[in-house]
């Protein structure tokens, strides 16, 4: 299997925009959540999701893949 697909996009992802505190400041979450995603490797609200891809550089299908 391709390496890339045991990678963390979540935290890879929180890690471009700045690390989980600047994230939480910039979409209005606690940063308890922001860790809970980057553990869950999931974020379940889709409008977060795409913002945080936006703040990334990234994709939001990176962030929600389909199943």
């Amino acid at each position: 299997m391709n390496g890339l697909n045991f990678q963390n996009k979540v935290k890879i992802a929180v890690t471009r925009a700045g690390g989980p505190t600047k994230v939480a400041l910039q979409m209005g979450c606690s940063g308890s959540a922001v860790f809970t995603w980057i553990r869950d490797q999931h974020i379940p609200d889709i409008d977060k999701a795409t913002k945080l891809a936006s703040l990334a550089g990234m994709d939001v299908r990176d962030l929600r893949p389909c199943r």
